[in-house]
């Protein structure tokens, strides 16, 4: 069984975030750049189902060449090998651009029994990659995922998690694109012995012409950004001081004067 696993890189949470001159993206040259948590998650999966049922597991992500450590960190905890797409082209990509990259990538490779992705990523939040990745594919999909087994070869049995607490079940054949729900797994560690097997293992570099792919990136995207801004504070917290009388008063006060709510 061929699992390929899909990974975004995006801005360490810890990180101090800036707008970018042009206000449409962050400054993002010099931030320390971490696995999605939800990839993490879809990550670990692939690995538990290799090693129940065999097979390989295929790490890919978009980004620049710094960030191939991402991808490098995903063969120190078991993924078999790797495809990078690194190109200028694939800067800026939407949802759209990144799914249809990521599809011809899959496509090049020969395709996969399941592609696995996080349910959103840390950045953007949209939850729309995995989906439209499977219309490129054009294979069943399934989304917000907390249990995955495999009953016989082609076959798959997933759980859904649905509002209210609600649970789905469904049988679905592969090929099959599913994106993870955070919380599905533990993720594991990298051992040491998984980092010193990592530099040995297959790390395939494939630029926007690799893939056969002409707009790629902002050109090939749905949205353009026009600005991003910071949200402003409406709201702020006042400690009132003095005697309960003396704060009911002052309280009253700012009621009516400030908030002329009286």
């Amino acid at each position: 069984m061929k699992i390929i696993s899909c990974i975004r890189p995006v801005p360490d949470p810890s990180s101090r975030l800036v707008i970018n001159e042009s206000k449409t993206w962050i400054k993002d040259q010099d931030l320390s750049l971490v696995a999605s948590e939800a990839d993490n998650y879809a990550l670990e999966e692939a690995l538990r189902l290799k090693e129940k049922h065999g097979g390989e597991v295929v790490a890919i992500s978009i980004g620049r060449e710094i960030e191939a450590k991402i991808l490098r960190a995903a063969l120190a905890m078991g993924a078999d090998r790797a495809i990078h797409l690194v190109d200028e082209k694939f800067q800026g990509g939407d949802e759209f651009a990144v799914a249809e990259a990521l599809a011809r990538a899959i496509e090049l490779d020969g395709g996969a029994d399941i592609v696995l992705a996080g349910v959103q990523s840390d950045d953007m939040g949209s939850g729309a990659t995995g989906v439209m990745l499977a219309e490129f594919l054009g294979w069943v999909h399934a989304t917000i995922v907390i249990a995955v087994e495999v009953p016989a070869a082609g076959n798959l049995t997933i759980h859904r998690e649905l509002e209210a607490g609600m649970t789905e079940k469904l049988e679905l054949a592969t090929p099959a694109v599913l994106t993870i729900q955070y919380g599905i797994n533990q993720p594991r560690y990298a051992s040491l012995k998984g980092i010193m097997a990592a530099k040995k293992k297959e790390f395939k570099v494939w630029t926007a012409a690799d893939i056969g792919l002409d707009r790629a990136g902002a050109a090939g995207s749905m949205v353009e950004v026009k600005e991003i801004q910071v949200p402003e504070r409406k709201s702020r917290v006042e400690i009132i001081s003095g005697t309960p009388e003396e704060a009911v008063t002052t309280l009253v006060e700012k009621l009516r004067k400030d908030a002329k709510v009286l």
